[in-house]
């Protein structure tokens, strides 16, 4: 029977009964347990150095006096908030959506909390003011979804001043970096088609300035190029169903154009759908590719090839460098490329016969 149901003081402390209209605090629980407030404050914070006995002795004290240590106490025993900072561009489109829900998933698991911020596109240079603002929050760290060119630059000032992790990223030694390996995927997507018999890919490609969008144009040359393909003008969407439309009409009209490959699936969409008002069937006349994966791609008629773009995985690594920083424990300049797949659905198909054989 515990001393607070027998009303009698446990030893090296008082009972649960002598706090009435009163809220325990850390030097209550430390008394209880017959230890130093220090030693609360690590068993609190996990500490490796605190014995099993002691951290069963202090945790059941806990117990008995109702004590809930509060975000702050934690803070003062550990001179950290558990609170991560994340930053992300354009945050309604399906990529970074994921990201971030995967970072809030791998945040939790690990402890901490979540603090973000949403910058639209056009305010990519406000990233370090962002950053300097959940310092000044009490993140303990920031992840920093930077997709592109201009956002790199505006981190490349603050990188020293804070423990951060950076997705999508060209930034040098000093800093962790998570990207998905676009080029390589893009790869895959043209050699797909091109061993279906196509000629050449026409490419849709992302916005210029986008980190993703220029590696999936390089990974899309380079593999023409290595095949001995001509090499079509790439057409320059803003990764929406609208503009994918617009360019896939263009394309529509043109019979040479018998494989696209689209830098996501939402400008995919828009192709299949100014294919099929144009009259050409998909994949008989035309092969389309997308690229990410999302969740409506294996719906579509026909359903999608796409490369599958691990948002879930990229977000944990993130989560995972970041803590291993704040740790102490990770290497500082490491950079962690996130593997793509090529899935194939009905999208795509053998080149069509041409008349002059």
């Amino acid at each position: 029977m515990s001393a607070a149901a027998t009303g009698k003081p446990a030893a090296g402390g008082r009972s649960r009964r002598s706090f009435a209209g009163t809220k325990p605090v850390m030097d209550d629980v430390a008394r209880l347990a017959g230890v130093s407030k220090q030693t609360v404050s690590r068993v609190l914070n996990e500490h490796p150095s605190v014995r099993p006995d002691t951290r069963t002795r202090v945790l059941a004290a806990m117990n008995e006096l109702g004590y809930r240590p509060s975000s702050s106490a934690r803070s003062l025993a550990s001179g950290r908030t558990r609170v991560l900072g994340v930053i992300s561009f354009d945050a309604s489109r399906h990529g970074p959506a994921s990201i971030l829900t995967a970072i809030n998933l791998a945040a939790r698991e690990a402890g901490y909390l979540i603090s973000s911020i949403a910058l639209p596109p056009s305010e990519a240079s406000a990233v370090a003011q962002a950053v300097g603002r959940l310092a000044a929050e009490g993140a303990d760290g920031v992840i920093a979804i930077a997709p592109q060119q201009d956002t790199d630059k505006a981190l490349a000032d603050v990188v020293a001043g804070i423990p951060l992790v950076i997705l999508e990223s060209h930034l040098g030694p000093d800093v962790p970096v998570v990207t998905s390996d676009s080029a390589a995927g893009a790869r895959l997507a043209v050699e797909h088609l091109l061993s279906l018999g196509h000629r050449t890919v026409h490419h849709i490609a992302g916005p210029s300035g986008w980190l993703a969008a220029e590696q999936r144009v390089r990974g899309w040359r380079e593999a023409l190029e290595a095949a001995g393909a001509s090499v079509p003008e790439p057409l320059t969407g803003d990764w929406s169903a609208s503009s994918g439309y617009t360019l896939g009409r263009r394309l529509a009209s043109r019979p040479d154009a018998t494989a696209v490959f689209a830098s996501n699936d939402h400008m995919a969409l828009g192709v299949l759908r100014a294919l099929h008002e144009a009259g050409r069937r998909v994949p008989d006349d035309v092969s389309v590719i997308g690229y990410d994966d999302i969740p409506e791609a294996p719906y579509l008629l026909p359903p999608l090839t796409t490369v599958h773009n691990d948002f879930a995985e990229t977000g944990r690594r993130a989560v995972d460098l970041l803590v291993q920083r704040l740790a102490g424990s990770g290497e500082r300049g490491v950079r962690s490329i996130v593997p793509v797949e090529l899935i194939v659905r009905g999208s795509t198909g053998p080149a069509p016969r041409r008349a002059d054989g």
